[in-house]
C-alpha cells in the first residue's frame, strides 16, 4: 500500500480472518468487528461461543487495533478518515461474500464496543434488508444532536424488517444508554425490527446471558431464511 493510500484508506489493506463454515455452503454469513485494542482473532472466539455449525464468520483487522481515534460520541470529521476507512473495509467484506452467493439478507453485522457503533453506522449508512445487526454495547456514530437526519422521510424502510439486537451495561463508562436509545429508535424509523436489552451495572464486556441472546438471534434469522428459500 502506497503512503497516499495508508493515508486516506488506513484500514484498507488489513487482514481479514475467518472460521465456521465455508461461505459456499453457509446457511448463514456473520461480518465481526472487534474493539478498540482487540483484534480480529479475539472477536472470533464468538464463533466458538454461539457454536452454530452451518454459519461463517468473517473478521476484518483495524491498522493499530483501532478502527477510529476519537469517541464515537465526538464529532464525524476528528474520526475520519479512519471512519470511512473503517466503513470502506466493512463494505468490501460484505461485497464478498456476497460474490460468494450468499444475499444480504443472509449477513449479519454483529461486533462489541468500537465493533458494535461501526455495526450499527454501517447499516444505517448502507441500508438494505441484511440478515441482522447484532450490536453489544454500541450505537450511532456522531456529536449529540447530530443523528436526527437518519431518521428523515426518505430513510424510511430502507431496512425493511431487518432484525437488530442492542444490548448494553447502564451505565457503560464508553457508551451512553441514552445513545443505545436513539440508535434503536432511528434504525426503527429506518424499518428494522429492534430489541433493547439493558444490563444494569454490567461491566464493559459481553456476558454469558448477552451471547445466549446472540446465539438465538443467529439460530432465528437462520431459521426464517431457510424457510423463505424453502417459499421460493
Amino acid at each position: 500500500m502506497s503512503i497516499a493510500s495508508r493515508l486516506t484508506d488506513p484500514h484498507g489493506n488489513g487482514a481479514v480472518v475467518h472460521a465456521g463454515a465455508p461461505l459456499s455452503g453457509a446457511a448463514l454469513a456473520v461480518v465481526l468487528l472487534h474493539g478498540r485494542g482487540g483484534s480480529a482473532e479475539d472477536i472470533l472466539g464468538l464463533a466458538s461461543a454461539f457454536n452454530l455449525a452451518d454459519v461463517a464468520y468473517t473478521a476484518p483487522q483495524a491498522a493499530g487495533h483501532t478502527w477510529y481515534p476519537q469517541s464515537f460520541l465526538a464529532p464525524r470529521e476528528a474520526n475520519e478518515p479512519y471512519l470511512s476507512s473503517a466503513l470502506a473495509t466493512i463494505e468490501r467484506v460484505v461485497r464478498s461474500i456476497e460474490q460468494a452467493s450468499v444475499p444480504h439478507d443472509r449477513i449479519v453485522i454483529a461486533g462489541f464496543s468500537q465493533g458494535a457503533c461501526l455495526s450499527t453506522e454501517f447499516l444505517a449508512s448502507h441500508p438494505a434488508r441484511y440478515g441482522g445487526l447484532i450490536a453489544f454495547t454500541g450505537g450511532l456514530i456522531g456529536a449529540p444532536g447530530t443523528l436526527h437526519f437518519r431518521a428523515e422521510p426518505d430513510a424510511k424502510n430502507a431496512l425493511a424488517g431487518t432484525p437488530a439486537l442492542f444490548c448494553s451495561g447502564d451505565p457503560d463508562p464508553h457508551v451512553p444508554w441514552k445513545r443505545v436509545e436513539e440508535s434503536a429508535s432511528i434504525l426503527s424509523a429506518m424499518g428494522a425490527v429492534v430489541t433493547t436489552r439493558r444490563y444494569p451495572g454490567r461491566p464493559h464486556t459481553i456476558s454469558a446471558e448477552e451471547l445466549a441472546l446472540g446465539r438465538s438471534f443467529l439460530e432465528t434469522a437462520r431459521s426464517q431464511r431457510q424457510q423463505l428459500d424453502r417459499s421460493k
